[in-house]
């Protein structure tokens, strides 16, 4: 589509990588891989052109073998150009990219964008992340979460055992499904309590365990409950891995249980089980608003190395 010589279109195939690339961002290295494994496709990943100079550019990504796209994660703009109102661009860019891509009448996936830690800090960062922000608000979009994202790297002390509980591995799904739904009594995680506006608190967390649990390759072994000498369950950590590397996936205490620092002894264990697995780093993240979980991820010397935005249409 050519709109007063600005050309928008999604790639011809993979071997424009190369063109869509030339924006930076941190998601730049993974997506040869993406695309090779099917979590990308070229027909979703959309480029504005002025000429040969790649002006805007947009793109969602999904699980393999998903129909449709899950997550919009790319929206990038040229932030300092004289001759062009880079925010008009990109709306411009999205509301044609969506239109084609996207099944009619659907809502659009969420949005996510990885930002510096200290974005608001920083005059350039501030402006490149309130510009896409304005992009998405033109489209409709709203502001759901600002979360963090952290790290805990090899060399950083381990956290011992607390002594307290007693961690044994989940019995699958017939129980990890039943503790998921009593967690989200009181959640202060802002995807939870989206959920059960709309769900049961089964419901919702049999939706997680089967769309996002289920389908890590990582041994269900690692997967713990704690309990107390006596066998009560306290709460549950799960350590897996994804397609990019070891993270913990879910940390929970039970309602019952909170405000006895247990968060500290499940954490503590499931740092220790992807440690043992000697990988590279350990990736998790929680709502920023969420500061009893956020405090027990530092006090394990996880650091906060990026911030995620999450915006969603309503």
């Amino acid at each position: 589509m050519n709109t007063n010589d600005l050309t928008v279109r999604p790639l011809s195939g993979p071997g424009e990588l190369g063109l869509f690339s030339r924006l930076p961002y941190v998601l730049n290295e993974e997506l040869a891989d993406d695309l090779a494994a099917g979590r990308r496709r070229p027909e979703w990943m959309w480029v504005a052109l002025r000429g040969d100079r790649l002006v805007a550019r947009a793109a969602w990504w999904s699980r393999a073998g998903d129909e449709a796209p899950r997550m919009l994660d790319i929206v990038d703009i040229e932030d300092d150009r004289p001759d062009d109102d880079p925010v008009d661009i990109g709306v411009r860019l999205l509301r044609t990219a969506t239109a084609a891509t996207l099944p009619p009448g659907t809502r659009p996936p969420e949005y996510a964008r990885f930002v510096p830690p200290d974005w608001r800090d920083t005059p350039a960062a501030r402006r490149a992340v309130e510009n896409r922000m304005r992009v998405l608000e033109a489209t409709g979009a709203r502001l759901f979460v600002e979360r963090l994202r952290l790290e805990w790297r090899p060399g950083t002390p381990a956290p011992g055992p607390g002594g307290r509980l007693t961690f044994r591995p989940v019995r699958g799904g017939t129980e990890l499904v039943p503790l998921m739904a009593s967690v989200l009594t009181g959640t202060l995680d802002a995807h939870g309590r989206d959920d059960l506006t709309r769900m049961s608190a089964h419901e919702a967390a049999l939706r997680h365990y089967e769309d996002e649990l289920a389908r890590y390759p990582t041994p269900r072994e690692w997967w713990r409950v704690a309990t107390l000498p006596d066998g009560t369950p306290v709460g549950f950590v799960v350590p897996a891995r994804n397609d990019y590397g070891a993270i913990i996936a879910y940390l929970a205490v039970l309602p019952a249980h909170r405000g006895n620092g247990y968060v500290d002894d499940l954490l503590a264990e499931g740092t220790r089980v992807l440690a043992a697995q000697h990988v590279p780093r350990i990736r998790a993240s929680t709502d920023l608003g969420n500061t009893p979980m956020a405090n027990a991820f530092h006090r394990a010397g996880y650091a906060n190395f990026e911030r995620e935005i999450n915006m969603t249409w309503r």
